[in-house]
């Protein structure tokens, strides 16, 4: 029997190929370690080999690390901006007389979530010799909150309105209590006059708040009428140019002020241009400044700058209110849906207002027991009442 027959391997000619299955050539991957070939993943000719590194983070990853830095940045600048306000905060409470703190009443709780009654004081000492004994307090006013029904309410109380009695020293002016006893009289004065505890008293200078104003770009004023002062801190430096000007003009609508410009509009006392203009408007031109103050603090711009002015915000003013008191009230301002401008009156006697009968009314509308009404007709000097979401008429 033959031996069986072996089939016989082909040589590879030109145009042929060993007979069977070619072996395949592996594909070219990532290096496979200790059981692949060692070769690395073929990219194509000319291909850049693979970037190792940050330089390989794609795009989902950097939006993660930018969005992190940012973040990081933003609660290291608010660190720094609320450290430098809390300091700022601690000077104007040393400013604050211990006395002063005997006169108020504590809060039924945190101001976020209870109603609480803030003494505004403004006094605007003036470099002028002739005034540098005269502490009385210009601007009076009750800073009321309504944290329930997002309302704030302010009540202005003319500093030339007569009162019963200033506790010791019989009726006078109401801020003839600020030159005798300073804030503390003050407080008892008023609390007494209007049966609202004062939980809070803020005291501002007004001659300091010029400088605050300019730190922080100047503020925005509408000025109701045209005004043409009476002739007070001549701009000029010689007698004979003082003597030829005509005193301050501001023009009516809204007006971007500098510190220095926003003081004079506080100071006016008398409107040429109008015989009707009298210390009530000039107290709801004070007024004005303030809030537009406000405004100007509560918005973005002085935040970024904060950690640069947070302790000179508080110069123009020495408080009892801590910084956490302040950041709850700045919130209230903040997310206030209505605002109440409420003011008390009277009729002129001399140098003297004699109270209204309709001022009692106005107090139950600041404690929200009465829906807010305008001044009425009844014969008052100067009338009191409230209105709604807009400055008094003049301010």
């Amino acid at each position: 029997m033959s031996a069986p027959r072996q089939e016989k391997p082909y040589r590879v000619y030109r145009g042929g190929r060993v007979k069977g299955k070619v072996p395949a050539i592996p594909r070219p991957t990532r290096e496979r370690g200790a059981n692949g070939d060692g070769r690395r993943e073929y990219r194509g000719p000319s291909a850049k080999p693979p970037k190792t590194g940050w330089r390989g983070w794609g795009w989902k990853r950097w939006t993660g690390i930018t969005i992190l830095v940012l973040i990081l940045a933003l609660f290291f600048w608010v660190l720094a901006g609320y450290l430098s306000f809390r300091s700022g905060v601690k000077d104007a409470n040393k400013r604050l007389p211990e006395a002063a703190r005997l006169a108020l009443v504590p809060d039924k709780g945190m101001i976020l979530s209870h109603p609480t009654n803030i003494l505004l004081l403004g006094t605007d000492h003036s470099l002028n010799a002739s005034r540098a004994s005269d502490q009385h307090s210009d601007s009076i006013q009750i800073l009321r909150t309504d944290p329930k029904h997002h309302k704030l309410i302010y009540l202005s109380i003319p500093r030339d309105l007569r009162v019963p009695d200033i506790p010791g020293h019989g009726p006078d002016k109401i801020n003839a209590a600020f030159q005798i006893g300073g804030a503390r009289l003050a407080a008892q004065t008023v609390h007494e006059y209007t049966g609202l505890p004062i939980n809070h008293i803020v005291v501002v200078n007004f001659h300091s708040f010029a400088t605050l104003i300019d730190k922080v770009g100047g503020i925005d004023v509408y000025v109701p009428e045209r005004i043409l002062s009476n002739k007070f801190d001549c701009p000029y430096s010689t007698n004979e140019r003082c003597a030829r000007w005509k005193g301050w003009r501001f023009e009516k609508g809204m007006q971007h002020m500098s510190g220095y410009r926003a003081l004079i509009y506080s100071r006016v006392r008398e409107n040429q241009l109008n015989p009707a203009d009298t210390d009530i408007t000039r107290g709801a031109r004070q007024q004005a400044v303030v809030q537009a103050m406000m405004s100007k603090l509560s918005s973005a711009g002085t935040f970024f700058k904060l950690p640069f002015i947070g302790g000179d915000l508080m110069k123009p003013l020495a408080t009892d209110l801590s910084p956490t008191e302040m950041i709850q009230l700045g919130w209230l301002k903040f997310r206030s849906g209505t605002t109440l401008h409420c003011r008390l009156g009277g009729t002129a006697d001399g140098g003297y207002i004699d109270p209204s009968e309709d001022n009692l009314r106005v107090i139950a509308m600041v404690r929200g027991e009465s829906a807010p009404q305008p001044p009425p007709p009844n014969g008052d000097t100067f009338p009191p009442g409230c209105y709604v979401n807009r400055l008094p008429p003049g301010g």
